[in-house]
């Protein structure tokens, strides 16, 4: 296996391993109750979210440090760029998910009713944090690697169309976000999500079964 195939598998790996934090969409349903830190029951599915969560954003910064070595040959800026904008997206990952344990904190230490407020405060701070960390900041990440892979044909052009077409329709839908168009929960959010989940799988199975073009795959 050539330096440049084990590259394209480690990265294709990662990729997949950043879909790690899928069942999140359930675990947090618990926290978004109105009265989640007067309650009882297990802590357990928030806890194990944030863990997921945390892997996923470790996994996003080994995505753009693997793959910087190949992307700067053809644009070391751009790929630069794509490994500094994957740290951010990780590092606000690891501050939402402390939003939400701090609000399991309040819950186990029995803050009370007093602490709601505080509570609310801090699962709304995840969610525009979500909304920048995993919505906007990933679309600019596809802007970048797709334009460097469409450039670099590295792997079929048709893979960073859908990324570039799909970062367009995301930060579109964030924008409806934002303004109050749409709620931020609502299934037709979620399906201007699709294009880049679509783009960032199909990259990491790509890169995992075939690798770079120029290995002559």
């Amino acid at each position: 296996m050539t330096p440049s195939r084990k590259t394209a598998l480690t990265a294709g790996i990662l990729y997949l391993l950043t879909f790690i934090s899928i069942p999140t969409l359930s675990l947090y349903q618990q926290i978004h109750l109105p009265f989640y830190i007067m309650g009882v029951g297990p802590d357990s599915p928030v806890v194990l979210g944030g863990i997921l969560e945390m892997l996923m954003a470790l996994a996003c910064i080994g995505t753009a440090v693997v793959l910087y070595p190949v992307l700067k040959q053809q644009n070391e800026s751009l790929a630069l760029g794509f490994v500094a904008a994957r740290v951010l997206e990780a590092g606000l990952i690891f501050i939402g998910v402390a939003c939400l344990l701090s609000v399991v904190t309040l819950r186990q230490t029995q803050a009370g009713i007093t602490a709601i407020p505080v509570s609310h405060a801090l699962v709304i701070m995840y969610d525009r944090i979500f909304l920048i960390s995993q919505s906007f900041i990933p679309a600019i990440n596809a802007l970048l690697l797709g334009t460097l892979l469409y450039q670099s044909k590295l792997v079929p052009r048709v893979l960073p169309i859908i990324g570039i077409f799909g970062a367009f329709l995301l930060m579109a839908g964030d924008v409806a976000v934002l303004y109050g168009v749409l709620d931020q929960h609502d299934p037709k959010t979620g399906l201007t999500a699709i294009p880049i989940a679509l783009w960032e799988f199909s990259l990491g199975v790509y890169l995992v079964s075939k690798g770079f073009k120029t290995q002559g795959n």
